[in-house]
């Protein structure tokens, strides 16, 4: 309950990962597009959340290769 307050005595070993660059560069572009300021395809719009899913599979898929050959 001490947490709820604000101050912690280090018992609450969790932590919050936050929204991170991506999630509020995609946030800016969605806001930019809604707002009429960029006038570009929802794909470029969104596509902070689709190319770093892209760099996550790729980087799975080497780790795959390499584990495999190994």
């Amino acid at each position: 309950m001490s947490s709820y307050f604000g101050h912690d005595n280090g018992s609450n070993k969790s932590s919050a990962g936050g929204i991170g660059f991506c999630g509020l560069l995609t946030i800016a572009f969605v806001v930019l597009k809604l707002c009429h300021v960029i006038d570009w395809s929802w794909w470029w719009v969104l596509s902070p959340i689709w190319i770093s899913l892209a760099l996550v599979l790729l980087i799975c898929a080497i780790m795959v290769i390499w584990m495999c050959r190994h």
